[in-house]
């Protein structure tokens, strides 16, 4: 079905609940899935609309991941109604004023004061019962992105040969450090253009479907590595060591910096291997501007650890630094 009919379908499904959608209908975004969101009129006020077209996306994880947030007294959207058969939701309208558009060096005290909160919120009281784990197998199948797609698509003269000889013993490392953390419920997306701040000057939440139970300092990183804005180092750790203090973690600090600094490798690697397969494989061109800053995140990172010395010397190479 292609994307208008899905639309008319949606409107003949909220025409039903006697919602009319004469007025318009306004795309407010996609994402990195098949996933659109409009901003419509309904019930006198401005409600979301989001198609997730089956089977390719669950509504069931995103409703269940929603009342996880909200039992926590954590603000996500409210859901209206929904249909499930043809992948329908009406959501509560949060607003569009990201914390990327809010977020500089004068404001970032403030910005991260509010986030921090809400990420002790979610690590302390967001039930992860039943949640899938972040276990090894989850955390090397994202990790395997960057030389599935990065390396073998995007950087297609680089010989694996020297890379596969230190890739496993590279990522056992980082296994070993996310799995020795606490385990809590981890958003796994959590950044600046996933957050919102509210009318009320509270904290939006979406984009949360892909939540699972892991280690502690995920979404910690998943916020200060932003995607927009390369932070100083001292300030890094100056936002990993108040984390730690905020929820009085049994992790001494060096452990801890560590611990933040691999969990960071992994999400960065990752994305590196993300955007290059949105690009080559679902033809979002979007994404691929983006991977020198993380590429630049994976290696800084790397410099400071001398176990990771061969891995830093492969990825300096010309043939496979982007």
């Amino acid at each position: 079905m292609d994307q208008d009919q899905r639309l008319k379908l949606a409107q003949s499904w909220l025409k039903n609940l006697q919602i009319d959608l004469s007025n318009d209908i306004r795309m407010v975004a996609g994402d990195a899935s098949f996933r659109r969101y409009f901003r419509i009129q309904a019930e006198g006020e401005t409600r979301i609309l989001m198609d997730a077209p089956p089977p390719d996306d669950s509504l069931g994880t995103f409703i269940d991941i929603d009342r996880r947030l909200r039992d926590a007294n954590l603000h996500a959207p409210e859901i209206i109604h929904k249909d499930l058969d043809n992948g329908f939701l009406l959501l509560e309208d949060l607003g569009d004023n990201m914390y990327r558009s809010l977020l500089s060096e004068h404001s970032v005290d403030i910005c991260f004061a509010e986030l921090f909160d809400v990420l002790k919120q979610m690590a302390l009281h967001v039930n992860s019962d039943d949640l899938p784990d972040y276990d090894v197998q989850l955390l090397r199948s994202e990790m395997d992105l960057f030389p599935d797609w990065y390396l073998d698509h995007h950087r297609n003269g680089f010989s694996r040969i020297q890379f596969d000889l230190v890739w496993d013993d590279f990522c056992h490392q980082i296994f070993a450090s996310a799995l020795d953390q606490p385990q809590c419920f981890v958003h796994r997306d959590f950044h600046s253009c996933n957050l919102l701040r509210t009318a009320d000057r509270g904290v939006g939440i979406i984009d949360f479907q892909d939540a699972v139970k892991g280690p502690i300092s995920y979404d910690l990183i998943s916020l200060i590595w932003d995607r927009y804005i390369n932070w100083p180092r001292d300030l890094l750790e100056n936002w990993m060591e108040a984390f730690r203090q905020s929820l009085d973690l049994d992790i001494n600090a060096q452990k801890w910096q560590r611990d933040c600094d691999l969990m960071g490798l992994q999400r960065n690697i990752k994305i590196v291997g993300i955007f290059a397969r949105l690009y080559y494989r679902d033809g979002k061109k979007g994404y691929i501007e983006m991977i020198p800053r993380f590429y630049q995140y994976i290696t800084s990172t790397l410099r400071r650890y001398p176990e990771f010395t061969p891995m830093l010397k492969i990825m300096e190479q010309s043939e496979c630094a982007p």
